[in-house]
Formats: C-alpha cells, structure tokens, sequence
C-alpha cells in the first residue's frame, strides 16, 4: 500500500474510532489493523478490516427504516423522527449512507479500498 493510501486511511481509522457512532466490532478491526502496519499480517488484516467495515456502514435505506421504527425510536429517542427526515434529506442529495461521524469515515476508508488491496 502506497505511504499516503496508508496515511489516509490510518488518519480515517483514527476519526472513525473516536466518533461516539462507532461500534465495537468496527473499533476492534481498526485497531487491529493499525496494529498490523508493516508487519506480516499487514495484508490479512486489511483484507479482514474492509469486510468489517462493508458489514458496519449503514446504507441510508436502512438507516431511514431504522429511525422509524420502535428499535430507532429507543436509540435516538425523541430525535428519531427528526433523524429519519435528515436521512431522507441527504438520500434525495445521493447520498448512499449515513452520514454520522464514524459512517463518514468507513465511506472514505471504503472509497481507498483498490488502493488499500494493492500490493
């Protein structure tokens, strides 16, 4: 993987890690895959780190589904509707996902995948 392929991603592993939106599974396969940097196990964990992140990322369709209903409602509470409006807002601009913080990062890490596959 080329330096700035690298650098890019491990800065949006950073961002993506931090964001309170970030779930567990996501976490622990980027930290796995920072701490495989420039090892042998550099090109099996990164394999392993874009299939969790393709598994986590919300498509906006079921983000929208998920905001109306009972399960969105005792996530978001209150903001469920207002949650699901933007969602509905950001699909008819194209968008693709969910836009939180972590979303965000795991579609710009996605967006690097060729480049991350390469030898």
């Amino acid at each position: 993987m080329k330096k700035e392929v690298l650098d890019y991603v491990a800065e949006k592993t950073h961002e993506m890690m931090e964001a309170h939106s970030c779930s567990a599974e996501a976490k622990a396969a980027g930290q796995a895959w920072l701490d495989a940097v420039g090892t042998e196990n550099e090109a099996q964990e990164t394999e392993k780190y874009i299939a969790e992140l393709e598994a986590d990322i919300m498509p906006i369709d079921n983000l929208i589904a998920f905001a109306e209903s009972g399960g969105g409602v005792k996530v978001f509470g209150d903001n469920a509707p207002g949650v699901a409006a933007h969602a509905k807002e950001i699909k008819a601009a194209g968008a693709k996902y969910c836009d939180c913080p972590a979303c965000a990062a795991v579609e710009a890490i996605l967006a690097k995948k060729d480049e991350m596959l390469e030898a």
